[in-house]
C-alpha cells in the first residue's frame, strides 16, 4: 500500500474534495449542499482573513480524506481554540489511519498556532469513529444542544 500524504488543500483539489464533501454530508444523511454553501466553503480555505482551513490526506494523487477546522475565541482562555469541524475518509480507507493522521495534522496546527486545546462532536451513531476519538482524546462529557433560528 503506497504512503498517505497529509497536506493542505490546494486550489487545483476542489472536484475531488467536493466529492468528499459530498461523501461526508451523505454520512451523515444531510441533503446535497446547495452549490452556495459548498463554494463559500471551498473560498473560505484560501482567504487569510477567514479562520476556516483544511487538510487533505492524498494517495497516488487521489483524495481519500479531509479534514476542516477552525480557530475561535473563547472565554476561558486568551489564545485561540481549535475546532476540528468536519473529518472524513473515503469508505475503502477506513481502518488505515488515514483518520488519526488528519487529527494529528489538525493537533499540529493548533500547536503552531498557540491554541492549547482541539474539540470535535461526532453523532452518537458513529462508533468507528469514536474508537480512533478514545484513543487520541478525552471525552468532555459535555452534551450538545442546537437550535435551528433561520432556514
Amino acid at each position: 500500500m503506497s504512503r498517505v500524504i497529509i497536506r493542505a488543500v490546494h486550489r487545483d483539489d476542489f472536484d475531488q474534495w467536493q466529492q468528499l464533501w459530498a461523501g461526508y454530508n451523505l454520512f451523515y444523511n444531510r441533503p446535497v449542499m446547495p452549490d452556495e454553501i459548498t463554494r463559500t466553503t471551498w473560498s473560505r480555505f484560501f482567504d487569510a482573513y477567514e479562520p476556516v482551513h483544511a487538510f487533505v490526506a492524498e494517495r497516488e494523487k487521489n483524495l481519500i480524506g479531509l479534514a476542516h477546522y477552525l480557530f475561535h475565541r473563547s472565554t476561558t482562555m486568551i489564545a485561540p481554540v481549535c475546532y476540528l469541524h468536519d473529518l472524513f475518509t473515503s469508505a475503502p480507507a477506513r481502518g488505515e489511519g488515514v483518520g488519526r493522521a488528519l487529527i494529528e495534522a489538525v493537533f499540529e496546527a493548533a500547536r503552531d498556532k498557540g491554541s492549547p486545546r482541539v474539540y470535535w462532536l461526532t453523532h452518537e451513531t458513529n462508533t468507528q469513529a469514536m474508537a480512533l476519538y478514545d484513543q487520541v482524546a478525552e471525552k468532555s462529557g459535555f452534551i450538545h444542544y442546537h437550535k435551528q433560528i433561520l432556514d
